[in-house]
């Protein structure tokens, strides 16, 4: 395609052998090199969430270079370049211009979302949702409202972060289906247990248990540093304290502005957050000691597995009958089944 022609934009993943395009991209490698004769080069490769591609190199001459010098790993920059296919080198972008990606680029489409995989469901739509589910579901007035806060003042936060950072629903908005998920399975478990168990003397607390698998993990907001686009790291008190004892310090002042609520209520909702993972080694701080954190951990924990174990089956590429040891799982699993 001749670079007279105005270029189209598009996603880096959608490319084609010819395009003359300008596009956002993310740098996911650069290397400065040396030939033999001293002639100094950088070597590139850009990503999207689906592709990555290397560029051209960057030669020592090249208007480019000295500009090249200052970028880093990570950073996000609208490009405008031909995307050829190299019979020796594969792939290939031959940058015309480039510069680092500025705020006015969202009317154009750029969103950090685009670099990172992400849930297949729409974060409003599953927010809302769990909304609902505090809402309709929780009878006591005040675990109901703590609850409510507790998402609405990390709303921004919860739309995009992920529910671990690599073990279950590791991308963005896995928070959010994850959570939903357990707090679907909790009120059918809830009033499955209540009918179940009558002489329970006090029953089964449905709204406890509810607003456990709510909040169970709400200290992922403070455990994860997990901006849209870049790699899923600790922050410095999720290394120290991990997501059970910020969450538990996370309800706790929230709690302090509902003051109608029940003190006996709050500390069994505190012990579901400590004691749901059961295992000292998961994160557990405390054995679960009444039969809500017992649902609560089933629920969780099923409903994890389910998803580590989905991703594996679908995404693996080994030949066989079995998938590739999965490192997460500690297993392989069988993928070679007719039924």
């Amino acid at each position: 395609m001749s670079k007279a022609k105005k270029p189209v934009l598009a996603k880096l993943s959608d490319l084609r052998s010819g395009d003359y395009v300008d596009c956002f991209v993310q740098l996911a490698e650069k290397s400065r090199k040396t030939l033999a004769d001293g002639k100094p080069f950088f070597t590139c490769k850009f990503r999207d969430a689906r592709r990555t591609v290397g560029a051209v190199p960057i030669w020592g001459d090249s208007p480019l270079f000295e500009e090249a010098q200052e970028w880093h790993v990570g950073q996000f920059f609208k490009v405008r370049a031909t995307f050829t296919e190299h019979e020796k080198y594969g792939p290939q972008l031959d940058i015309e211009r480039i510069r680092v990606v500025e705020e006015h680029d969202r009317a154009d489409g750029f969103s950090e979302l685009d670099f990172t995989e992400r849930s297949r469901h729409d974060p409003d739509a599953m927010f809302a949702e769990l909304e609902a589910i505090v809402t309709g579901e929780i009878a006591d007035g005040p675990l109901r409202a703590l609850a409510l806060n507790l998402l609405t003042a990390n709303a921004t936060a919860l739309k995009t972060l992920p529910a671990s950072a690599r073990h279950y629903y590791p991308f963005a908005g896995g928070w959010l289906e994850h959570t939903l998920s357990v707090a679907r399975n909790v009120v059918w478990l809830s009033d499955r247990y209540a009918a179940a168990f009558p002489e329970l003397n006090p029953p089964l607390n449905r709204g406890l248990v509810i607003a456990a698998a709510v909040l169970h993990e709400i200290g992922r907001v403070r455990e994860l540093d997990a901006l849209p686009g870049l790699p899923i790291k600790d922050t410095i008190p999720g290394e120290l304290l991990g997501r059970s004892f910020l969450g538990y310090d996370m309800i706790r002042t929230a709690a302090a502005s509902v003051p109608d609520l029940n003190p006996e209520l709050l500390e069994l909702l505190l012990h579901c957050v400590v004691a749901h993972l059961k295992m000292p080694e998961w994160g557990a701080t405390r054995p679960p000691c009444i039969p809500e954190v017992l649902i609560l951990h089933h629920a969780a924990d099923l409903d994890a597995r389910m998803e580590m174990y989905v991703r594996c089956l679908t995404r693996d590429t080994a030949e066989g009958a079995f998938t590739e040891r999965d490192p997460i799982l500690g297993r392989q699993l069988l993928k070679g089944r007719k039924v």
